[in-house]
């Protein structure tokens, strides 16, 4: 996955950051057992979820890729023939 630049972007890092703080304040009302500050916590968990979404329907997310791969040619050379790759046996 770090060849993919998976989660890289700044909406991924915003959310994930605010999930794992509301992860670490439920975690700490659990062990103090306060049931609503553990609440508390969970509702902090869905809003960075809701923050990320927020950030990537932004712009500031990875961009959505269909199954198709895109290829990419400079204004300045020509584009060649694609052949397909050599199938070793």
């Amino acid at each position: 996955m770090a060849g993919s630049s998976h989660g890289h972007t700044p909406a991924a890092w915003t959310g994930v950051t605010i999930a794992f703080i509301g992860f670490c304040v439920a975690g700490a009302f659990m062990v103090m057992a306060q049931p609503v500050g553990f609440w508390a916590g969970m509702a902090i968990v869905l809003l960075g979820g809701v923050v990320g979404m927020i950030m990537r329907s932004m712009g500031l997310g990875q961009p959505k890729q269909n199954g198709a791969l895109a290829y990419t040619t400079t204004a300045a050379a020509p584009s060649a023939p694609r052949e397909p790759a050599a199938v070793e046996s």
